[in-house]
């Protein structure tokens, strides 16, 4: 028999993180829209379909700071989308609670406490509203602009969670259902065919047939329900168990930020509060994790075994000797210490976990690559990709998407047409290095992270998703460029990443405490007096975007009398690489500054004369040895190219675009790299690189978009000399 305290603690865990920080504390109801339309509100009040809906609104408040309710907010000025529950909905709600024992009988008198009741009002309406701010290009979400299937929204509702499309064969839609490994849509919220895309002066609305509920269970939880009921990720879920990670993928949220947001301790990251005013921090710092899975029938495959018919420990060590058998990890020991980072099963599972939530449609980010079409964004051109760091001993996993590749892979390396007038599309790849295909069949989301199932695509291949040493050498034998945020996996888990912060109008700015105040980003360490900000560059949702010449859009920008250090990725094999660090110099304020590099994060030598981002190819402080490109010359470009290497330059990349086309990085001016490193690097080494700026004015910029590591192999290769891409 329940007790009281689990049945508040069902509760509690349905609510967790229901309150939004980010509103407005008051809703001015005086200044409306004096047009004859109807507000969402209005709207509602007038339909009998949502009459115990309407009700509700009236009944909760938008933050737990605020008096107004949500039927005012829904009242006054915005940019608000509604999945509205019918009557019917909200009643089949109730009737699950009362199926699971939350209430004593499937009505609002069912409730044993006010507490429970309003906890539950509060799921309800919170999780049904998208505000997107005030700078939102439309009125609302409709469903022409809804993600694709599978992908999440780009905003989230006020209770701070995005929303999932899953859309089936008749092209109906499902908020939050996900798919079983048959690819058939369980749970979810149905769109009505009929009452949808439903203006309303400050917004859309669509009815939904059941009430929008997202599970507050995490990654750890799921895991154990795996084990459990001996579902498709059984074997995963007790290796991760064995591995003494289910602590860790339990974390959701850090509760000492929550304690100083809430408090103002840090509200001003720095006492020059004038540079802040157009920064805002983030509201929360939660954590996130992506595991990427083999299921259950692969380990019946490749181990005739199992694994929901075999105990925990035995599937633990069946699948550690298998790993040892297959060399993956050589240097790791071969014993049954399983929760040893230096364990062959400890690094071949870690291998598996990014520490980062990442939604479908942030895998890879299609945006500036040369081609392609925002118009028509399912038509893709060159390949995309991306680079992250795993768990565990820091390792590389990449990325991959493409026109020829029909999805999303990890460590995917195919032959490419890079020749200089090459079209950098898929030549072929070979059937060893094509990796693992990311499915959407099976995914499961829940409130800190996804599991994706995959499938080996080639049949000599690795066996298993791991960094053996054809995968090291793969990833040696390319540049590796990543965009700066891929350093930063708080950026994808707090929902910042290419979003604009929504309690500030324009393009406004995420600011960072310094490391004095708090540590808010992992890889990133802040000094007093600097201003570190991040510009979104881009918001698909609202239909801003930006016309920089910037990778994947985004940028980092610091100001200030600032100093800071950042954590790098890691190398795949030792090597001699160059690190190269983009610059875009096309705005008046950039500034100057001194790189550091090394080992020790507290004596950084310093790496040659000062990083100058004022300087130009053609105009202003130019770039020596820089010309504009000659078409009808490839020769002498590559002569060019060779002499702005002596002087420790490159172009900008042929591979992306100033907003839309058709001009590339490597086709304008204020666009280049700056080769800032060229060192011996250890894999099983951490790097530190350091920025400082060398002039007085703290309005000079420090600009940040994108760093490549390329091993020696790869730019000092006469015979495949690296591409211009």
């Amino acid at each position: 028999m329940k007790t009281i305290k689990q049945y508040a603690f069902i509760l509690l865990s349905v609510l967790a993180g229901a309150v939004s920080q980010s509103c407005q504390e008051e809703i001015d109801t005086s200044d409306r829209y004096t047009f004859t339309q109807e507000t969402l509100a209005s709207y509602l009040s007038k339909h009998e379909a949502y009459s115990e809906y309407y009700k509700i609104l009236g009944e909760v408040p938008i933050s737990q700071r605020s008096k107004s309710t949500v039927q005012q907010l829904l009242s006054a000025r915005g940019h608000y989308t509604v999945f509205a529950p019918t009557n019917e909905a909200i009643q089949q709600y109730l009737d699950s609670l009362y199926r699971k024992g939350v209430i004593i009988n499937p009505s609002w008198d069912g409730f044993r406490s006010e507490n429970d009741k309003d906890s539950i009002k509060k799921v309800i309406v919170y999780n049904s509203i998208i505000d997107s701010g005030d700078d939102y290009t439309d009125i609302g979400i409709y469903t022409s602009s809804f993600p694709k299937n599978n992908e999440e929204f780009n905003e989230v509702n006020l209770n701070e969670r995005r929303l999932i499309i899953a859309i089936d064969d008749n092209n109906n839609y499902y908020i939050n259902g996900t798919r079983d490994k048959d690819n058939k849509i369980i749970g979810g919220s149905l769109l009505d065919v009929r009452n949808r895309d439903i203006p309303a002066i400050n917004g859309v609305m669509h009815q939904v047939h059941d009430v929008i509920a997202p599970s507050n269970q995490t990654l750890s939880g799921l895991l154990n329900e795996f084990i459990e009921k001996g579902e498709e990720f059984t074997g995963i879920a007790q290796l991760i168990s064995t591995c003494g990670l289910e602590g860790e993928l339990g974390k959701t949220r850090d509760l000492e930020y929550e304690d100083l947001v809430l408090t103002e301790a840090i509200q001003d990251l720095t006492s020059d509060k004038a540079l802040f005013k157009l920064c805002q921090i983030p509201d929360h710092k939660d954590y996130g994790f992506t595991i990427f899975a083999e299921q259950d029938d692969f380990w019946e495959a490749n181990l005739g075994v199992n694994p929901k018919t075999t105990s925990k420990e035995e599937f633990a060590r069946l699948v550690k000797d298998w790993v040892v058998k297959q060399g993956f990890y050589p240097d790791a020991t071969d014993d049954e210490n399983y929760s040893d980072p230096k364990n062959a099963l400890y690094q071949f599972i870690t291998y598996h976990i990014i520490p980062a939530r990442i939604p479908k449609n942030s895998l890879v980010i299609h945006y500036t690559e040369k081609g392609y079409d925002l118009d028509n964004p399912g038509r893709l051109s060159i390949p995309v990709y991306d680079y992250q760091t795993t768990m565990g001993k820091r390792r590389l996993i990449k990325f991959y998407e493409s026109r020829q590749s029909n999805g999303i892979y990890l460590n995917r390396f195919p032959r490419l047409n890079n020749e200089r007038d090459g079209d950098y599309m898929e030549n072929g790849c070979d059937d060893s290095k094509q990796g693992f295909l990311v499915n959407d069949a099976g995914m499961r989301e829940v409130l800190n992270g996804y599991i994706y199932p995959i499938t080996p695509a080639g049949a000599t291949g690795p066996a298993a998703l791991a960094y053996d040493q054809q995968t090291r050498e793969n990833l040696q034998k390319e540049r590796i460029r990543f965009d700066a945020t891929s350093m930063f996996p708080e950026l994808l888990s707090n929902n910042i990443k290419l979003t604009y912060p929504k309690r500030m109008s324009g393009q406004a700015n995420w600011g960072f405490p310094i490391d004095n105040d708090y540590k808010y980003l992992s890889n990133l360490s802040i000094e007093a007096g600097t201003l570190f900000t991040y510009l979104p560059g881009l918001d698909r949702a609202s239909g801003r975007d930006a016309t920089w010449c910037n990778y994947q859009a985004d940028e980092f920008n610091v100001s200030g009398s600032y100093e800071f250090t950042i954590t790098l990725p890691p190398v795949p094999m030792r090597s001699i690489y160059e690190i190269r660090f983009a610059i875009q110099s096309a705005s008046g304020n950039r500034g100057m500054c001194q790189v550091y590099f090394g080992t020790n994060p507290e004596t950084l030598p310093a790496m040659g004369i000062p990083l100058d981002m004022r300087l130009q190819g053609a105009t202003g402080r130019t770039i020596m040895g820089w010309e504009e490109e000659n078409p009808s010359d490839p020769d002498y470009n590559s002569i060019v190219d060779k002499r702005m290497r002596n002087l420790g330059y490159m172009k900008g990349p042929q591979y992306y675009c100033i907003f839309r086309g058709p001009k590339t990085a490597r086709s304008v001016d204020h666009c280049s790299r700056r080769i800032i490193v060229r060192e011996e690097m250890d894999p099983d080494q951490t790097y530190y690189i350091k920025f400082k700026t060398v002039l007085e004015n703290t309005q000079w910029e420090f600009f940040m978009d994108y760093l490549e590591f390329c091993a020696k192999e790869v730019y000092d290769n006469e015979e495949t000399p690296e591409d211009i891409w």
